[in-house]
């Protein structure tokens, strides 16, 4: 990296992307999980090769399923994340996945002050099997998750778009769907363009104009 690379980055404020992903088992099959690693391993190295950046991109993955829900991948600059596969079993505890994002927002030495508001992807293909109706209430109070450009995709006829309508808490915001593998990997490419323009906008704490239409 050359130094006036390294020194604009150092400069930068950071932007943080927060996915919340589904790797419950139903995410094993049609290919859903396998587009879904193959997708997040193209937006990282998306990432990393961004140039003329006015904020630094700061990525986490919190999975859910499993033994429960996880940091796939802690906040990190993106330009030092390496992506590893994530596998698909058990539930879908969606609650639990709120929590780790409040917790992370709310936490002023994971998200400093200094940082623009962040982008909070949601994506799903199932129903929620925990509590999660106290935990996003607690996500939604909170500033800036309040403030927060947030997304969602229903993956399949069988994701309770109702849950994710309620994530977005907008009137005007629309959930998005994939009907197949293919579109997980077209809305993971949407949301990538939407933070790299705000990556690069004067006024990164604006939403982009993007054609979300999957």
């Amino acid at each position: 990296m050359s130094q006036l690379k390294s020194f604009t980055l150092s400069a930068a404020r950071p932007l943080p992307v927060i996915l919340l992903a589904d790797v419950s088992g139903s995410m094993g099959a049609d290919g859903k999980i396998n587009a879904l690693n193959n997708a997040l391993r193209d937006m990282v190295a998306a990432f990393k090769t961004g140039e003329d950046l006015r904020a630094e991109v700061h990525l986490s993955v919190i999975s859910f399923g499993g033994v429960g829900a996880r940091h796939h991948i802690p906040l990190t600059p993106a330009a030092q994340v390496t992506w590893h596969d994530a596998p698909a079993s058990g539930g879908t505890p969606m609650g639990g996945a709120f929590e780790l994002a409040r917790q992370m927002i709310a936490d002023r030495e994971v998200i400093s002050g200094r940082a623009y508001t962040p982008t909070i992807v949601l994506m799903s293909d199932g129903q929620p099997n925990d509590e999660w109706r106290a935990p996003l209430t607690a996500l939604l109070a909170d500033e800036r998750a309040k403030k927060a450009m947030r997304l969602a995709l229903a993956i399949g006829d069988d994701a309770d778009e109702a849950v994710l309508k309620q994530f977005l808490d907008n009137p005007e915001a629309r959930v998005l769907r994939a009907s197949d593998a293919s579109q997980i990997h077209t809305f993971i490419r949407l949301v990538t363009m939407s933070v790299q323009a705000r990556s690069r906008s004067a006024t990164p704490n604006a939403a982009p104009k993007i054609e979300w239409d999957l």
